[in-house]
């Protein structure tokens, strides 16, 4: 096994692109380690990512916010500017294991590992995140839910490495919010989990919305017939219930000691039900 702490993305992406067994990406570490010790994987080369300038900052410019491969989910919780523009997305990332845990871990981890379950996934898909990536070819960006194929799986290439994570500009009047169902009160993976983000007009009505479910199926569903049951309307009761119907009806889970898939599919409804109600609010709806 080799171990190499590259300086730029340039060497990084070129460490991996030759490198001729299985390569893994080092950055906050709290999967991989964990699937090392484990014994589920054993790379010939693990590439650490931190020392790379400008992967362990945020940057707000005028389109919005870059958050660096490498920042920890205890960082993006400091930062206010990300905070106040993105609550739903801090507080999903604020979810992911310990406190020790969010001093290591990253959304961009938490992505690539590509678990269904996966905490900050609904709610960057929510967000209309985008994730920059750096491979031999040059860069490209894509859309956050394109980057999980199946579970443990995601469409890099060989070589590919993300380096950010963009978050639009927030429109005005607009608001996210993340929730999710654990058996326990802290430290669980998620049975199911809801991301809503929405934007409304001076009338209370939603203009556009976005709305994502976690750990009900075999990668992060967005639901575009959830968002067009809010589109058009005030957040009323009507517009709850369709949602919770939709959102209950688009689910693919399975059955497992967590939770069948009736319960799934109606706990699905209920978060996006009560996320959308508290996205509208921080949207100022009433």
């Amino acid at each position: 096994m080799r171990y190499i702490r590259p300086l730029s993305i340039e060497d990084a992406v070129g460490q991996l692109a030759r490198s001729a067994g299985t390569a893994a990406i080092l950055a906050g570490g709290s999967d991989l380690l964990v699937r090392m010790k484990g014994g589920f994987v054993e790379p010939d080369l693990i590439v650490d990512i931190k020392s790379i300038a400008g992967l362990s900052e945020i940057r707000e410019t005028a389109d919005g916010f870059s958050i660096g491969a490498a920042v920890p989910c205890a960082v993006l919780g400091e930062n206010a500017g990300l905070k106040k523009a993105w609550p739903g997305v801090v507080e999903a990332a604020k979810l992911i294991g310990s406190k020790q845990v969010q001093g290591r871990c990253t959304i961009t981890g938490n992505l690539c590992n590509a678990s269904p379950a996966a905490d900050s996934v609904p709610a960057l898909v929510a967000a209309g995140a985008r994730a920059v990536i750096a491979g031999p070819s040059g860069k490209r960006t894509i859309a956050v839910e394109a980057v999980p194929t199946g579970p443990g799986k995601t469409s890099l290439a060989k070589g590919e490495i993300i380096e950010a994570i963009l978050l639009d500009k927030r429109s005005p009047r607009s608001g996210d919010a993340y929730l999710r169902f654990i058996p326990r009160t802290e430290m669980d993976i998620a049975v199911v989990s809801a991301g809503v983000n929405l934007t409304i007009d001076e009338h209370g009505v939603v203009t556009a919305a976005r709305v994502a479910l976690g750990a009900a199926a075999p990668t992060v569903l967005l639901v575009e017939e959830a968002a067009e049951a809010l589109v058009g309307r005030k957040l009323d009761e009507a517009a709850l219930e369709r949602l919770a119907k939709v959102c209950a009806g688009a689910c693919r889970p399975i059955d497992d000691k967590r939770g069948t898939i009736e319960f799934r599919r109606k706990v699905a409804g209920v978060l996006a039900r009560r996320a959308a109600t508290t996205a509208y609010a921080r949207a100022g709806g009433k």
